[in-house]
């Protein structure tokens, strides 16, 4: 739990980080890596699930309706709202007992581990697709990438079958590890 939730903190730190890069006449971009999505929903996503979804989880809650519906960008301190929320989701997550047990997703429930694994591959690669959006770069370590990538190895299939991610994008052989984890996911390393 102690590596998983360092890899948590590590990857919630830089999507914060990204955040407070993002200016206001940037929200208005139309083209993102996820193709269904403009920055501002995308942004909003991203809020919503990595911050106030990762915290709701640990914590056994269900997301409210009124964080659901809500424009996290329609505050001008969206950003820094983000990485206080993100900080209490991390905090969530240090309870061992909340990556031993099981988390109740509504229709079923699933090991705590696994969800986090979910929660910071989602945190990693949307965090990526606001960054490359804004001309940034998403920067995690080598053991943090790793990880990432295990979590996007682990349930790329399955959210292909549920149009989660794309069709894996081709890379070279040894690639770094957060590049095949974009790859696996359906992302081009290479977005631009």
């Amino acid at each position: 739990m102690k590596t998983e939730h360092a890899h948590m903190t590590e990857v919630a730190a830089e999507a914060a980080r990204i955040a407070r890069t993002v200016r206001a006449d940037q929200l208005g971009a139309t083209r993102t890596p996820c193709g269904d999505w403009d920055l501002r929903g995308l942004v909003n996503h991203w809020v919503l699930y990595t911050s106030h979804g990762l915290e709701h989880r640990a914590l056994g809650k269900e997301l409210p309706e009124e964080l659901v519906g809500r424009d996290f960008t329609a505050d001008a301190d969206w950003a820094e709202r983000y990485a206080e929320q993100l900080d209490r989701a991390v905090a969530a997550w240090a309870d061992p007992a909340v990556w031993d047990g099981e988390i109740d997703l509504g229709n079923s429930t699933s090991p705590g581990r696994d969800v986090a694994a979910m929660l910071i591959e989602e945190t990693a690669l949307h965090g990526w697709d606001v960054a490359r959006t804004i001309g940034e770069e998403f920067r995690l370590s080598d053991a943090a990438a790793a990880y990432v990538r295990e979590a996007v190895d682990g349930t790329a299939e399955l959210y292909r079958q549920y149009d989660g991610f794309a069709d894996e994008v081709e890379v070279a052989e040894g690639a770094p590890d957060f590049e095949r984890a974009l790859a696996h996911s359906g992302r081009d390393p290479k977005w631009v």
